[in-house]
């Protein structure tokens, strides 16, 4: 009996944890348990091919809003080729409306709802004869009609056998782990305040198995748990033991509440090595009455605090989350909550849109807060009552120049310049997105060098527009520059965002020939590729400066930047930059 428990994830360096843990879980029938993943990147004959080749007497899926239209498509077709083969499906996608679910997919044979440690388990029992489909909880199956068993109980955590019993596959993967089940917190869009029972597993257990990774040098771990600092001694505990164990490469991820770290959490994280934790803070508005409506717990003030904080230390990167389509957020509003959070200048912010999921509270009352949205996975906002499909759209691009030229960490020298320069960083990023689809830049794959011509087009038209008072965007703080001043400027803060990732092979058209300097390149640059003298007429902002308040002036005198780059920071793997004393001949 061959049971094959199969993933579609999202990208190839992720890992289903939930496959993992379900073959941990399966008792005596763990050797009949074959794991098979892919990414949504297969194509589904692809995948269906292989599923058939491993020949399972018994078909099973991890079900998620991004992969169910390929769980689907390959379920039909396997049914076809092998119609007794049964299939089962689990996950949180299809544990909700399962009736509806199993009337619509007669491929399907039956759901694991919920936890699905045991119920694998169990399920497995039944196929190898040893009991009834009737007698396990938390199952839908078909018997003339559908039938729902009773929900089953949560699993102690502790009890869950360690599931990564081997390291060969994840040497450049992401590894998901779980110290902790349920949130503490009832956020009206999140499945995780359906579950009410937040539970731990036993620290001395989570502190072996970390060990284990560690000392396989895996590159990151990331905790799946929803608020990891919902328990203080918990998270301490943990994290004490990583910075102790610290192997100098093994990078954690967490997902935290920021306005619940207290003193000693923040010394602690403070006095980590540059990389070893990366942490994701959960903001999604900062208008009181969303906040409010979606029974969000948030002290803003504190976050900030906590943030700015964390920034100071200088070795964590920090993601901050926004959500656009909540209710009472309109578009202003929405505009308002991204340039506040803009300002405290994170390493990325995330820009995500609601997205409705079965189960929720939000979804429970959509209609309520004129939510229309996708009737398909991801189930995304389309628009609300306090914000439209053209809002949505034009919020959309702001997110796409968001990725590009500020998550990327491509252009961290220009997009300071650029919060000069505009008084609002979301008009900025509107304005980009917009010009971006005047010229149908859109939907094309653009170089780095490529992505600096366009945003130097758009500056020159709309410093020539607002030269002739036709721009809405106020250009601010630049006092007497000149519009060619500042393009000027612009062009050497490209090059220099260029070179603070990579040697360049090739250099945009505004740079001057490298031969006019090749001098200093024979001082400088003894070890080759390895380092990259540039003049620059401009001293640029430092990575401490999160925020400038003014241009830099003009240097009559070019100042000489080295770039290092077999010395990079670790948590953005930009160049060590070192001014150097050159006189040109």
């Amino acid at each position: 009996m061959k049971i094959l428990l199969t993933a579609i994830n999202a990208k190839y360096i992720h890992s289903n944890l939930a496959i993992y843990s379900l073959r941990a879980c399966a008792g005596e029938h763990k050797p009949n348990v074959e794991l098979a993943e892919f990414t949504i990147n297969n194509q589904k004959d692809y995948i269906l091919e292989e599923i058939y080749k491993k020949k399972p007497d018994v078909l099973c899926f991890s079900v998620y809003i991004w992969n169910l239209d390929y769980v689907e498509s390959v379920a039909r077709e396997f049914k076809k080729i092998c119609p007794n083969v049964p299939i089962w499906v689990g996950g949180p996608e299809v544990s909700y409306e399962v009736r509806d679910f199993l009337d619509n997919h007669s491929e399907i044979d039956g759901i694991m709802i919920g936890e699905g440690e045991d119920t694998f388990r169990e399920v497995c029992d039944y196929y190898e004869g040893k009991r009834e489909l009737s007698t396990i909880d938390g199952i839908a199956y078909r018997d003339n009609g559908v039938v729902v068993t009773k929900s089953r109980g949560i699993i102690d955590m502790s009890r869950i056998p360690f599931c990564y019993d081997t390291m060969e596959n994840f040497s450049n993967r992401i590894i998901y782990y779980e110290s902790s089940r349920g949130c503490p917190f009832s956020c009206s869009y999140c499945l995780s305040s359906v579950d009410k029972s937040l539970r731990f597993r036993d620290t001395e257990l989570v502190k072996k198995e970390l060990k284990l990774f560690m000392d396989q040098r895996v590159p990151q771990i990331k905790f799946v748990d929803r608020t990891f600092n919902c328990n203080h001694a918990h998270a301490m505990e943990i994290w004490r033991f990583i910075k102790e164990n610290d192997n100098g490469i093994t990078n954690f991820h967490f997902e935290i509440s920021a306005d619940l770290i207290n003193e000693e959490e923040l010394a602690l994280i403070r006095d980590m090595r540059p990389g070893l934790i990366q942490l994701e803070i959960g903001v999604q508005s900062t208008n009181e009455v969303t906040i409010k409506e979606i029974h969000r717990t948030m002290k803003l003030d504190r976050l900030k605090e906590v943030v700015k904080s964390i920034q100071a230390g200088g070795n964590i990167h920090e993601h901050l989350d926004l959500i656009a389509g909540l209710p009472y957020e309109d578009y202003d509003s929405f505009k308002n909550s991204f340039d506040e959070i803009y300002t405290l200048k994170p390493n990325q912010l995330q820009l995500g849109f609601l997205k409705v999921l079965k189960g929720s509270y939000m979804y429970e009352h959509a209609k309520e807060y004129g939510i229309i949205y996708h009737d398909r996975p991801p189930y995304e906002v389309l628009s609300t009552n306090w914000i439209t499909y053209d809002d949505v759209l034009r919020i959309k691009k702001v997110e796409e120049m968001l990725e590009v030229y500020y998550n990327s960490g491509q252009f961290e020298i220009t997009m300071k310049l650029m919060d000069v320069i505009y008084d609002s960083a979301f008009d900025f990023y509107q304005s980009l997105g917009e010009f971006y689809e005047s010229r149908g830049y859109f939907g094309m794959s653009h170089s780095r060098i490529r992505r600096c011509e366009i945003l130097l087009e758009f500056m020159e038209d709309n410093l020539s527009k607002e030269k002739c008072g036709e721009n809405e965007n106020q250009v601010l703080n630049v006092g007497n520059v000149s519009c060619g001043e500042i393009i000027a400027m612009i062009q050497e803060a490209l090059i220099f965002d260029l070179y603070y990732r990579e040697n360049c092979k090739s250099r945009p058209a505004w740079a001057i020939d490298t031969t006019s300097f090749k001098n200093a390149t024979r001082k400088f640059c003894e070890n080759g590729k390895l380092s990259h003298v540039e003049p620059f007429h401009y001293r640029f902002p430092d990575k401490n400066q999160k925020m400038i308040d003014r241009l830099p002036d003009r240097e009559e005198v070019p100042v000489w930047v080295l770039f290092h780059y077999d010395d990079r920071d670790p948590l953005d793997n930009q160049a060590r930059v070192e001014y150097v004393n050159y006189e040109q001949d």
